[in-house]
C-alpha cells in the first residue's frame, strides 16, 4: 500500500476576475499550482501525483514524466471523481486531496495529515475564525461562537476505499471532500491547520509589500585564447572574454542588478577576484547562488531588462537561447527577460571589438499573501 496526492486545478477562478485563472497567475516567480507540485515532489511521501487541470498547455515538460496529468470536470466534485476513479488502480491506502489555490501549505501539516490518517478514516486541517460570526437563517440573525466554527483548510486525507464508496455515489455539489463524509455521519478527524495556508480567491488576496529597482553594468576586455560566454551561453568566438571568473558581462550584469536592488551588496563583495577558489568559475554557478540567497530571503523578480552592448558577435543570433538560458538559471518564466543587443557604432574600445559590455535594470518584490 502507498500514498497518492491529488491536486485539484480545474477551477474557472470566477471571483478572481481576471483574465488568467488564478492557479496558473504568477506568484513568486512561478505559477501558484507549481508551488504545490514541487513540494509534494520533495517530499517524497506520495508514490502517485495527480494532477487535476483543463489546461495541460501550462505544465512544463519537467513534471509530466513524474505525475499524471488529468482533464477536469465542470464542478469540483466532478473533478476530484476523476482523480479519485483513477487512483483506484493504483491500490493505495491513502489520498490527500489539496487545492491548487493554496500554495503556502507545509509539509509539516502534510505529514502531520498522513500520520492522523493512522487511526481515521478522514481528516481535515482547520483553523477557528478571528471574525466575529453572524448567521442569517429566515430572515433571522443569530451570533454563532468563534471557536466552534472550523474553516477547513486542505490537504484533506482520507482512507481510499471509503472517499472512493462515498464519492461514487454521490450526487450533489460540495465544496470539499470531508463534506462527503459529513453528510453519510462518518466520523472526520480535525486537526490544526496553519494560518499561512489561505486560499487565493480574489486578486487582492496576492499583495506584495514593495518593490525596489536595481542597476547592473559590467565589461571586460576581449582577447584571444579565452572563451565567450554570453548568459550563461558558450558562444562560438575567436576572441573571448578576459577576467577572473569565465567573464560572462550578461550574468554579471544581472547579477549586481538583482543584488543592488535586494540591497546585497554587489558581485565583487560576494565573489572576490581575489580569491582563488573564483579563478575560472562560471557565472552560473555564482548566479545560481545569488538566486537562492534573495528567495531564502522572499524576493523575487519581476523582471530584467538587459542591453548587450558589443560589435561583434550580432546578438540577434543568439537572443532566444540566452533567454532561455536566464529563465532556466533565474527561474523565472522567459516572458520575464528582454534582450536587447547595441553596438556603439564602431566608436571606442567596443566599436573596435576591444570589448564587450551588459548593462541590466530589474524590478524586484517582497510578496506577502
Amino acid at each position: 500500500m502507498s500514498n497518492c496526492f491529488i491536486i485539484l486545478a480545474a477551477g474557472q477562478s470566477k471571483r478572481f476576475k481576471s483574465i488568467n485563472l488564478k492557479q496558473y497567475t504568477y506568484y513568486r516567480n512561478r505559477p501558484v499550482f507549481e508551488h504545490t507540485l514541487d513540494k509534494v515532489l520533495e517530499c517524497k511521501l506520495f508514490k502517485y501525483i495527480i494532477l487535476v487541470t483543463n489546461k495541460k498547455s501550462f505544465i512544463k515538460k519537467k513534471y509530466l514524466s513524474k505525475i499524471k496529468v488529468l482533464k477536469g470536470g465542470k464542478e469540483r466534485s466532478d473533478s476530484s471523481l476523476i482523480a479519485i476513479k483513477y487512483a483506484k488502480r493504483f491500490r493505495v491506502r491513502n489520498i490527500l486531496i489539496h487545492d491548487a489555490a493554496r500554495p503556502n501549505f507545509s509539509l509539516k501539516l502534510v505529514k502531520n495529515v498522513l500520520f492522523s490518517l493512522k487511526k481515521n478514516k478522514a481528516v481535515v486541517p482547520y483553523i477557528n475564525s478571528t471574525d466575529a460570526i453572524k448567521y442569517n437563517f429566515k430572515k433571522s440573525l443569530f451570533n454563532l461562537r468563534k471557536e466552534n466554527i472550523y474553516l477547513a483548510q486542505t490537504p484533506q486525507g482520507f482512507r481510499f476505499k471509503d472517499i472512493y464508496k462515498l464519492a461514487k455515489k454521490n450526487k450533489n455539489k460540495i465544496q470539499d471532500e470531508s463534506s462527503l463524509f459529513i453528510n453519510n455521519n462518518y466520523r472526520v478527524k480535525f486537526i490544526k491547520g496553519e494560518i499561512e495556508n489561505t486560499k487565493i480567491t480574489y486578486k487582492s488576496d496576492l499583495k506584495y509589500i514593495s518593490t525596489f529597482y536595481g542597476i547592473g553594468f559590467d565589461v571586460h576586455r576581449l582577447v584571444k585564447g579565452r572563451k565567450l560566454y554570453l548568459g550563461g551561453l558558450d558562444i562560438k568566438s575567436s576572441l573571448g572574454t578576459l577576467g577572473h571568473s569565465d567573464g560572462d558581462p550578461v550574468l554579471h550584469a544581472i547579477t549586481d542588478a538583482i543584488l543592488g536592488a535586494c540591497k546585497k551588496g554587489d558581485i565583487g563583495q560576494k565573489f572576490s577576484n581575489k580569491n582563488s577558489k573564483y579563478k575560472n568559475i562560471r557565472s552560473t554557478i555564482l548566479l545560481s547562488r545569488v538566486i537562492k540567497e534573495v528567495e531564502e530571503n522572499s524576493f523575487y523578480i519581476n523582471n530584467l531588462d538587459i542591453n548587450i552592448i558589443t560589435q561583434t558577435p550580432k546578438i540577434s543570433k543568439y537572443k532566444h537561447k540566452i533567454v532561455k538560458s536566464i529563465s532556466d538559471i533565474c527561474g523565472i518564466s522567459k516572458n520575464k527577460i528582454n534582450i536587447k543587443g547595441k553596438t556603439t557604432e564602431k566608436l571606442g574600445l567596443i566599436g573596435k571589438e576591444k570589448a564587450i559590455a551588459c548593462e541590466v535594470i530589474t524590478s524586484i518584490s517582497k510578496y506577502d499573501l
